[in-house]
């Protein structure tokens, strides 16, 4: 059975076509590009997406047609928390509100105050990026727009409804809403309210494996497939990422470096997220939660450095330093906050520092110096989760930043984990949610595992280097 997963990031757009035994067949991918209209204010287009996921399927459909001509069902994966609004003719009416646009704060204080134990219903804190606080800034901001909007949809049920035309969402991303009542799995009338919608505004939802539509007519000639195929439910890029690398049972955990770096542990119980800037949502697997905590800026921070020190191939870069890393007694102090934080600190206002530079400082420095400023963001996010009651037992690394040996080394020794780095690691989301489309036919979620799983040991020297640096850290902490 060969299924197709697509996954709709925040730098770009990724499909493969994955084997019944989770063999990659085939993967295309095409960019997007990111808007910042206003300080703390992190927009796309929906249009952009649509045409960047035709573009993927178009070049799969001309380099491996036979493929294509067999996919048996399309999982869809997706960036979470975007808001995307839609007039009564399915037209887009504003640019999408993304996962890390900090410009709800004062919305979350009024939802905090309005709703008695928000955090108890829906799992998390009412926190900036999430669609619950954007949706009141709309409803204050601009509510002539809010008023015009038939629908509202995040990232990848958007990319469903122009795959299918059908109108749908999913257990996993829409439990991160903060517009529903996780433990019971629909939404709360009480949290709509407040935030200026109806249920009629929001898709209804259903299980990550159930179907959501058949793909049109049209698309279906258009790519060369023998009929029209189920688009199951699918995840967010998260809960897919945790489907992906086999976190699917409780105590399981991966840390993803991507743009943002996520650092999720599996549950079979629901332990609110009440502080710290952790949330807690339904995972794509029936009966099973996620705990987690997020740093904004891994991937993102990398890519600002290399941008602002001249640009260059990051791989490249990165490359060099995992076959020759510096001293880090050599290299500056860097807090990754460029777009605010979330993990440990809940913070939309706190703002990136390097410090420790000398007339020495090269690039490379501050290449290093980004790397091991995202581990120890990561170190305080398994601090924070542990102190909420997560029970990390194996810990996979996952996304593309799991490419650098170094990076994973600093991890490692900054949380004192062993952490396995799988084969298909980069693959991630799309495979996830290539596996749910798979399961939502009938077949295994997972395929018996194959392939080589790196194991990366923390390292004494390396633990006592960033523990060294801490201190410093912490004190060029600063509110922007």
């Amino acid at each position: 059975m060969l299924t197709l997963g697509l996954d709709l990031g925040t730098s770009g757009v990724k499909a493969v076509l994955v084997g019944a035994d989770d063999a990659i067949l085939g993967q295309a991918s095409a960019p997007l590009t990111i808007q910042y209209p206003q300080p703390r204010q992190v927009e796309q287009s929906p249009e952009d997406w649509w045409q960047a996921t035709l573009a993927v399927l178009d070049q799969l459909a001309r380099e491996q047609p036979a493929e294509m001509a067999r996919v048996a069902a399309i999982g869809l994966s997706g960036q979470m928390l975007g808001v995307v609004l839609l007039d009564a003719a399915d037209a887009v009416l504003r640019p999408a509100l993304l996962w890390n646009d900090g410009r709800a704060e004062a919305e979350c204080r009024a939802l905090d105050l309005q709703i008695a134990d928000f955090a108890g219903r829906t799992g998390t804190r009412p926190m900036p990026g999430f669609p619950a606080p954007k949706l009141l800034w709309l409803a204050r901001h601009e509510p002539a727009l809010l008023a015009r909007t038939r629908r509202i949809l995040l990232p990848k049920d958007y990319l469903r409804l122009r795959l299918s035309g059908t109108f749908a969402g999913e257990m996993s991303d829409s439990s991160a809403t903060l517009l529903m009542d996780t433990m019971g799995a629909g939404y709360d009338p009480e949290i709509l309210a407040a935030c200026g919608i109806s249920t009629g505004q929001l898709p209804p939802v259903s299980a990550s494996t159930a179907p959501g539509g058949l793909l049109r007519d049209d698309l279906v000639r258009r790519w060369g497939m023998a009929k029209r195929i189920p688009v199951v439910g699918g995840a967010g890029d998260n809960m897919a990422g945790a489907v992906g690398a086999r976190v699917v049972a409780a105590g399981d955990a991966f840390i993803s470096l991507g743009t943002s770096a996520v650092y999720l542990v599996a549950n079979d119980r629901f332990v609110a997220s009440r502080d710290r800037g952790m949330h807690t949502h339904r995972h794509a697997v029936e009966g099973v939660f996620v705990q987690q905590g997020c740093v904004l800026s891994a991937a993102a921070a990398l890519a600002w450095v290399v941008a602002t020190t001249g640009g260059g191939e990051i791989g490249t870069l990165v490359g060099a330093l995992d076959q020759a890393p510096l001293p880090l007694a050599q290299t500056p102090i860097f807090t990754p906050y460029l777009a605010g934080e979330r993990t440990p600190h809940d913070n939309a206002g706190l703002t990136a520092t390097f410090s420790g530079l000398t007339l020495s400082t090269e690039r490379r420095h501050l290449v290093q110096g980004v790397m091991e400023g995202v581990a120890l963001a990561l170190g305080d996010c398994d601090a924070a989760l542990c102190s909420n009651g997560a029970s990390v037992g194996r810990l996979r690394l996952v996304g593309g930043g799991a490419r650098s040996t170094f990076w994973a080394r600093l991890i490692a020794s900054v949380t004192g984990r062993v952490l396995e780095v799988p084969a298909d690691a980069a693959v991630g989301p799309a495979l996830g949610a290539a596996r749910l489309a798979r399961a939502g036919l009938g077949g295994p979620l997972l395929a018996p595992a194959k392939g080589p799983v790196r194991h990366v040991e923390p390292e004494p020297d390396l633990a006592e280097a960033l523990q060294a640096k801490r201190a410093a850290y912490v004190a060029h902490l600063r509110l922007g």
